[in-house]
């Protein structure tokens, strides 16, 4: 885990650490490391084992269902016990699974044939093009250029990584945008508990904000796609703005005031802010134009899908080859293509694979079947009863699974069945389950927007402070599901 250390003397928080102690020989370092590796990979390997064995025991299973139950398993143990890149663990579990003969070869080349691949590569060249062009940063300053006091900064910062989730789709993506304007305030604030608070408000409005559209994570693309195989319905760009904007709006503007009231003074929220030495306004680039009107037409065209029937990721694909076009376009072919995040597109193609062999197989059937069983939850459970299980499994789920887009591929096909076996509304599940998954902030490694702002070279917050932070927030977003349901989703079409 990533720590902040200040400059020696400091004191509270940020202790100097300690004088570093004499190594010992090569032998006993290779000895140590070799113990160490032991003991890192024994629970792992003791429950990947324990797995293997329990797959073997259940009665009518088939072959095929047991194959892909031990290569979920395997999977979810890498992803939740080991440091493993998250991509090569679902590679190596969906080749596994074909290997055994759990299913066919062909799904593995049609997992990455998927207009979800082709959505997320165009949406990361769109985001490319927006942050070379600065059309982020001078957004973000144009309002903290307004802001008179410190308490502003972090209100108007709320709003505009708000409305970043519409155009960035990775939240590192959004994460790296803010950081240069965290620097700058950073250093013209001069106030560590500023400096804390603000660090801890950028992630985390970048995370809690995701649910507001379709694009903003990758695990909104998998839980679509797997909406589609199970129930042959999906929820589209507009809709998704629909369910998830006001949402995220609500969320974004609470955590901010819990930021605020937990880590700030009512003097040090009131401080007047130095603003930045106001420039000649700079015009709009030609390259700004093109990017701005480029993108206003693939979310118009995104919102009104139903009328031209054409695909989100058909269109956002147009878009990016308009952006990267010879003598037209605003980056280059080989920057847009460097902008995709292809450990993401080969860890969605191959974890879709194991989703998908889960209940083709029956063997998610088989799991829930169990889980009904043993909570006694039947078709005559309460919807109150329901949407907390729901709410606590994935708003729990980054406490054991530290990636976003591993939460979704293990957890959604299980809920899945879970909404067909209780007759309920599919889509409402799947929406419902990603608000809670989107929510990752115990812990710096939940996510890399945290790690990059707990990673830096200055003082920022400490684990603890996370722990703090999300001792609260965790309970506010449980209320706040429970609150847009009765009064705001089961009205809009996601009632259970």
């Amino acid at each position: 885990m990533i720590t902040n250390v200040e400059k020696p003397g400091t004191s509270g928080l940020w202790a100097p650490v300690p004088a570093p102690i004499a190594l010992p020989d090569a032998a006993a370092s290779s000895g140590r490391g070799k113990k160490e590796w032991m003991v890192r990979m024994g629970l792992p390997l003791l429950l990947i084992g324990l797995v293997a064995v329990g797959v073997t025991l259940p009665d009518g299973l088939t072959y095929e269902a047991r194959v892909a139950l031990f290569t979920f398993g395997l999977a979810t143990i890498l992803w939740s016990a080991t440091a493993l890149n998250a991509a090569f663990v679902a590679l190596g579990a969906a080749l596994l699974l074909v290997l055994l003969g759990g299913r066919p070869q062909e799904i593995v080349y049609d997992s990455l044939a998927t207009d979800v691949i082709w959505l997320m590569i165009g949406a990361f060249m769109l985001g490319e093009a927006v942050e070379q062009t600065s059309l982020a940063e001078r957004l973000t300053n144009f309002v903290v250029a307004r802001a008179g006091r410190v308490g502003q900064v972090f209100w108007l910062l709320t709003g505009v990584l708000t409305l970043l989730s519409f155009f960035i789709p990775a939240t590192s993506g959004r994460a790296a945008v803010a950081l240069p304007v965290f620097n700058r305030l950073s250093d013209r604030l001069n106030d560590r508990n500023v400096t804390r608070a603000l660090a801890l408000l950028i992630p985390t409005i970048v995370l809690v904000s995701t649910i507001c559209t379709l694009i903003g994570a990758g695990s909104h693309f998998i839980a679509n796609d797997l909406l589609k195989q199970v129930s042959g319905q999906d929820i589209s760009f507009l809709n998704w703005v629909i369910y998830g904007l006001p949402f995220g709006l609500a969320a974004s503007v609470v955590s901010c005031f819990v930021i605020l009231r937990m880590y700030l003074t009512p003097e040090q929220r009131d401080r007047a802010f130095d603003r930045p030495t106001s420039e000649p306004t700079r015009r709009f680039s030609p390259a700004e134009w093109k990017t701005i009107l480029i993108t206003v037409g693939m979310l118009l065209l995104w919102m009104t899908e139903r009328l031209h029937h054409v695909g989100i990721a058909l269109v956002t694909m147009a878009g990016a080859l308009l952006l990267t076009a010879p003598g037209f376009g605003v980056i280059s072919w080989k920057d847009g293509l460097k902008s995709v995040s292809w450990s993401l597109i080969l860890f969605v193609g191959a974890s879709t694979v194991l989703g998908k062999a889960l209940i083709d197989t029956k063997a998610a059937q088989w799991i829930m079947d169990g889980i009904f069983s043993a909570g006694q939850v039947g078709s005559s459970a309460p919807t109150y009863v329901v949407l907390g299980l729901i709410a606590l499994i994935s708003l729990s789920s980054h406490i054991y699974m530290t990636s976003h887009t591993a939460r979704a591929a293990a957890l959604l096909p299980m809920l899945l069945l879970f909404a067909q076996s209780l007759g309920i509304n599919p889509a409402a599940m799947v929406f419902i389950a990603t608000v809670g998954m989107d929510y990752c902030l115990t812990f710096p490694v939940s996510s890399k927007a945290l790690l990059m702002f707990q990673g830096l070279d200055r003082a920022t917050f400490h684990p603890r402070d996370l722990l703090r932070l999300s001792a609260v927030l965790l309970v506010v977003h449980l209320l706040l599901i429970v609150v847009f349901y009765y009064s705001y989703w089961q009205f809009v079409g996601l009632a259970l």
